[in-house]
């Protein structure tokens, strides 16, 4: 996190994932697929192979409450719906549900997890499911302060390498970066330790603070603060989190670091009942847009690769996943 494009992608990235808009739109896609999800259980032959599961139909009607009541507090500019029992917490734990038993036949299934390719039918509602999807959505969501838990983001990778959009049998799309990233502002902001309190809501840096010690003991003089990975969204009221540190191929585990969270930027966004215009977060990539080139010529760390241009899927009724 030294390279000052990786730090402004991240600190917009987080931004994004954080926002009014990108929120709107998850719920909108998700109600997309909701009422198509219903049609195909009330509607498709029952002579029909594939069938849609109706257990599923309450849960899926819960997200989209969730969704309006945390977009009604969010449009307000708080942000406690992203803790542990809050309106958007619940729904992207009702999210995985409908996710692991969306379609459970056994020739395509196992516990939890897709095994196959689905059929086309299927697929065309998965794929409108999977519309309401954003990488990095997890970003603000609260992380409890317990052993085995730490930061959702430990380095830059897991949000900037396009690999990590990729998964077995879908693909999230790649986010296009404007081409006038913000500074990251300095952070001359408060400083906490792991498990003390978050004062404000916002983006925080992990630092290490070193002073000067005289005889090795006593420290004395100016302290420095050195960044310690990558930045997170943290939500005030929650406990600040570790950080991800070595990990011990003998044993399979890795170490939970405590470390100092500087804020880098106080997300004061919506408290004046104002939503600004968001749309620079949704950019359409041009076919002959440079820009990967310009972001992935510093991305060493994340292994060279390049983002996909940005892919259109179509299902059965034509919605765009995007």
């Amino acid at each position: 996190m030294q390279v000052d494009l990786i730090r402004r992608q991240v600190f917009w990235l987080l931004q994004r994932l954080t926002s009014y808009a990108l929120w709107k739109r998850k719920r909108e896609a998700f109600a997309t697929f909701a009422n198509e999800y219903e049609v195909a259980v009330k509607m498709w032959p029952k002579s029909d192979p594939e069938q849609m599961s109706a257990d599923l139909l309450p849960i899926i009607y819960e997200m989209l409450s969730l969704y309006n009541q945390g977009l009604e507090e969010l449009a307000k500019g708080r942000r406690f719906v992203w803790r542990e029992g809050q309106p958007f917490r619940l729904a992207i734990t009702n999210y995985h549900t409908v996710t692991s038993y969306f379609y459970t036949d056994p020739r395509y299934w196992e516990r939890g997890q897709q095994e196959a390719p689905y059929p086309p039918k299927v697929e065309a509602l998965n794929r409108l499911m999977r519309a309401s999807e954003y990488h990095g959505e997890q970003s603000a969501l609260e992380v409890p302060y317990v052993p085995n838990l730490s930061a959702h983001w430990t380095s830059p990778g897991g949000l900037l390498n396009p690999d990590a959009y990729k998964y077995e049998f879908y693909q999230l799309p790649y986010p296009v970066f404007p081409n006038n990233l913000p500074e990251v502002p300095l952070g001359t902001g408060p400083i906490v330790r792991s498990g003390q309190e978050i004062p404000v809501d916002g983006i925080w840096e992990p630092v290490k603070i070193h002073r000067e010690k005289v005889l090795g003991v006593i420290a004395f003089g100016a302290k420095s603060e050195k960044n310690e990975g990558c930045f997170n969204y943290l939500v005030a009221g929650t406990r600040a989190p570790t950080i991800t540190g070595e990990f011990h191929a003998a044993t399979g585990q890795v170490d939970k670091v405590s470390t100092h969270w500087r804020l880098l930027w106080e997300d004061d966004r919506y408290k004046d009942g104002v939503i600004s215009d968001e749309s620079e977060y949704f950019l359409e990539r041009a076919p002959t847009d440079g820009a990967t080139d310009r972001v992935c010529s510093h991305m060493d760390s994340l292994h060279g690769s390049r983002p996909p241009a940005l892919f259109r899927l179509f299902g059965a009724h034509g919605a765009r996943l995007a």
